[in-house]
């Protein structure tokens, strides 16, 4: 994973309550810092959640994740979470996440999203305007990404 592969970060300071006794960030909440990367990923992009994807009656559902532990983030670090698309399939896409302090990676990350109707939850394809905003958006273009 390299650093210069992402466009986009997000600083966020690690507060009291995501440290254990020792000062060390619990390991459930770096899925948390991966979240709001990803949330504030879409805004950078133009494609924030809105309630517009609700009644159009297809949203993103997070079907896979994986994180990889390097060394630990302790309480009232600066962290910087980067997160970029690095596959786009017909319904899905990968994210890759890196979450660095001072550009020391301490976590490695994979979030798997597939688009699906809200009822049956079946797949559906991503629509052209987010492959398109995010092919606009990216510094390495995604694979299978196919811009209009």
């Amino acid at each position: 994973m390299q650093l210069s592969d992402f466009r986009f970060s997000h600083a966020l300071r690690v507060r009291w309550a995501e440290a254990d006794l020792q000062g060390i960030v619990f390991n459930g909440h770096y899925l948390t810092y991966a979240d709001v990367g990803i949330t504030e990923y879409f805004r950078a992009m133009g494609q924030a959640y809105d309630a517009e994807t609700g009644v159009k009656g297809a949203d993103f559902f997070a079907v896979r994740t994986l994180l990889e532990y390097q060394s630990p983030a302790r309480f009232d670090d600066m962290l910087d979470v980067h997160v970029r698309i690095a596959r786009l399939g017909n319904s899905s896409m990968q994210f890759l996440i890196g979450i660095y302090r001072d550009e020391t990676l301490l976590v490695t990350g994979e979030i798997v999203y597939v688009h699906a109707d809200q009822q049956t939850r079946r797949p559906t394809p991503i629509p052209q305007a987010f492959r398109d905003a995010v092919c606009a958006f990216e510094k390495v273009q995604p694979g299978g990404a196919k811009p209009s």
